[in-house]
């Protein structure tokens, strides 16, 4: 499948680039795809909620009122869970929420998620470009030429570049990775997706058979 690919005003530089069909333009596993969210969205919990049992409330252990004759119900120590202060019954407790997935299901919804965005025509190839200096017009001036500026977008790098990467910092809707941190979710998350042609590179050398 041949794209246009443009240039950093939005324009077509008059060349096209070839999306392989093993990464762009296979079945969508749906299954794959949210195996993978739910891994990434587990992995962001940090698991350290945690909250004091009884055992471990301070406070005086010694036997609050007789055993009989009062009336009410009996009570052992100002530390139980019924009373205001005490420890809390089967509280939270730390936990690690990691989820394993093989390699090789992980390729799979990504290519997945990347067929999925071609097919909807969320997909578009640029030039590589930079900035002389971290400037957020610049950047916001970048995704306007594309028409994308009031959507949800993932910009797609070859390499690290910190001009483009500072100037996208203050945008809440625009996320910039480079093709080694590309991930499902940010994929999925994202109406458009923006790739350079070195981070297109990237992509398919990491997810072809």
């Amino acid at each position: 499948m041949k794209v246009a690919v443009l240039d950093i005003n939005g324009k077509e530089t008059g060349r096209k680039v070839d999306l392989s069909d093993d990464v762009f333009a296979i079945e969508p596993n749906q299954h794959a795809i949210y195996l993978d969210v739910k891994q990434y969205l587990a992995h962001q919990r940090q698991g350290t909620h945690k909250a004091k049992e009884r055992a471990e409330i301070a406070g005086s252990t010694r036997k609050i009122k007789k055993q009989k004759g009062t009336g009410t119900a009996r009570a052992g120590s100002i530390k139980s869970p019924v009373f205001r202060g005490g420890g809390r019954i089967f509280g939270p407790r730390p936990k690690d929420y990691t989820q394993k997935l093989n390699k090789g299901l992980k390729r799979l919804a990504r290519r997945s998620a990347l067929s999925l965005k071609s097919k909807e025509n969320a997909l578009v190839v640029v030039e590589d470009f930079n900035f002389e200096a971290p400037k957020t017009k610049d950047f916001v001036a970048f995704l306007t030429s594309l028409g994308i500026d009031n959507k949800k977008s993932l910009i797609v790098l070859g390499d690290t570049n910190n001009n483009v990467y500072l100037s996208s910092r203050n945008l809440e809707r625009s996320e910039v990775v480079t093709s080694s941190q590309l991930n499902t979710y940010s994929i999925v998350n994202a109406k458009s997706l923006v790739l350079t042609e070195s981070a297109l590179e990237g992509i398919e050398s990491n997810l072809k058979k």
